[in-house]
């Protein structure tokens, strides 16, 4: 007998919403202070900043930068071995660009066979600035997709395993994958500007709508969407969110975070279900010696009390990007046989199902939620997760998601 009461929970039990932090590491001075604000963010640690709030949250790399900046071929052998060492564990996640040195595709293959050589591979992709070696056409100015370029490298990118790419898509929204909302930008301390956030982000939500390719993501609102760079490559394209209410350009670095990640941002990201990629660049200009700010470090701990109280779930942009797209994949049935439910989850993305989804959640009907199994490309899953029933009252059967370990080098 086939049973429809079964379907994917949006995120994983007991999470309302997700989160990642996705910080580009521009201006970032040494690995001194892109170590502490990992440390403190990662783990439990004593840091300049206090004691580590144990979230989790990644961080961005590139190769080729000015001597004063923090990047793989500017820092010490050290430094390079904790770059290395993020990566493999997944603390570090995107390549933002090669950097505003690397000019040809000489030297990105070079930090690709640099990466490769080390086992470090990265499946995130950030366009930087105005990068020659950025994918953006419009906005970011880059030549990286374009056959024939000197900067060229999409192929070898992808060879590599670059899937997720972002080519400066921000918005000022609270919460992605929901239908858009302006509530929460206007803001009394910055009415002038919150008021010309506001309008900007309604100007392109309407012209998105109607199909601007600029703004074809602010239309409805989508965190993600399968697209093709200018050579054909397919990737999955994402859009970042800085809802700060002077704009997007605002308030984007770890010395500001208190002034976005909010009470008031986080409450209504809860109650809108939604998910945020937060644009921000936790390392700009900062100190070694105190690399965030209190109320930065505060804005943290606030986030932390969103995670523990189970309402948000905070992961790396790579780890949401790719729940995200198993989410968009799954295709789930149900039937009974005999006295037990049977629920068979198929991944639509090529998957063999070898290593089970994490955090794959699905409701199932109270009476059969103490027995029903849980399959996966035709697996049993023999650790799933009964889940009690959560603010809608249904039970569900989960997966398990486990935070990342951080390394040590």
């Amino acid at each position: 007998m086939q049973v429809s009461d079964v379907e994917i929970r949006p995120y994983p039990y007991p999470y309302r919403a997700m989160l990642a932090i996705c910080s580009d590491l521009d201006r970032t001075p040494d690995r001194f202070c892109y170590e502490r604000i990992m440390r403190f963010c990662n783990t439990t640690a004593p840091t300049p900043m206090g004691d580590g709030v144990a979230l989790e949250v990644g961080n961005s790399i590139y190769f080729s930068m000015p001597p004063d900046q923090f990047a793989y071929w500017n820092t010490d052998s050290t430094g390079r071995a904790m770059v290395r060492a993020l990566i493999r564990s997944g603390h570090i996640d995107t390549l933002h660009s090669f950097g505003d040195w690397a000019r040809t595709r000489t030297e990105a293959g070079a930090a690709l066979d640099e990466l490769s050589r080390h086992d470090c591979m990265l499946a995130v992709w950030v366009d930087h600035a105005t990068a020659p070696t950025n994918f953006g056409a419009d906005i970011m100015a880059g030549h990286g997709d374009e056959m024939g370029h000197e900067a060229y490298h999409a192929d070898l990118s992808w060879q590599y395993g670059i899937r997720y790419v972002w080519r400066g898509r921000v918005t000022s929204v609270i919460g992605q994958d929901t239908p858009p909302r302006l509530g929460g930008v206007w803001s009394p301390r910055y009415p002038v500007a919150s008021t010309a956030t506001v309008a900007r982000e309604a100007v392109k939500h309407v012209i998105g709508k109607l199909g601007h390719h600029k703004y074809a993501m602010h239309g409805p609102n989508r965190v993600m969407r399968p697209a093709r760079l200018r050579d054909g490559t397919a990737v999955m394209e994402f859009m970042r969110s800085n809802p700060h209410a002077g704009g997007v350009s605002c308030g984007e670095t770890g010395r500001r975070l208190g002034e976005v990640l909010t009470y008031g941002m986080l409450r209504r990201l809860i109650d809108r279900e939604g998910v945020c990629l937060l644009y921000t660049h936790l390392g700009k200009g900062l100190s070694p010696a105190e690399p965030l700010p209190a109320a930065s470090a505060d804005a943290l701990r606030l986030l932390r009390a969103a995670r523990d109280a189970g309402d948000v779930l905070v992961a790396t942009t790579r780890r949401v990007l790719g729940y995200l797209a198993m989410r968009r994949s799954v295709q789930v049935t149900a039937r009974l046989s005999g006295w037990v439910l049977r629920v068979d989850v198929r991944l639509g993305d090529g998957r063999a199902g070898t290593v089970p989804p994490a955090g794959l959640t699905v409701y199932v009907p109270p009476a059969e939620a103490d027995t029903a199994e849980l399959y996966v490309n035709d697996r049993r899953i023999d650790d799933v997760l009964r889940c009690p029933p959560d603010h809608t009252g249904r039970p569900s059967l989960s997966i398990p998601w486990k935070r990342l370990e951080f390394p040590t080098w």
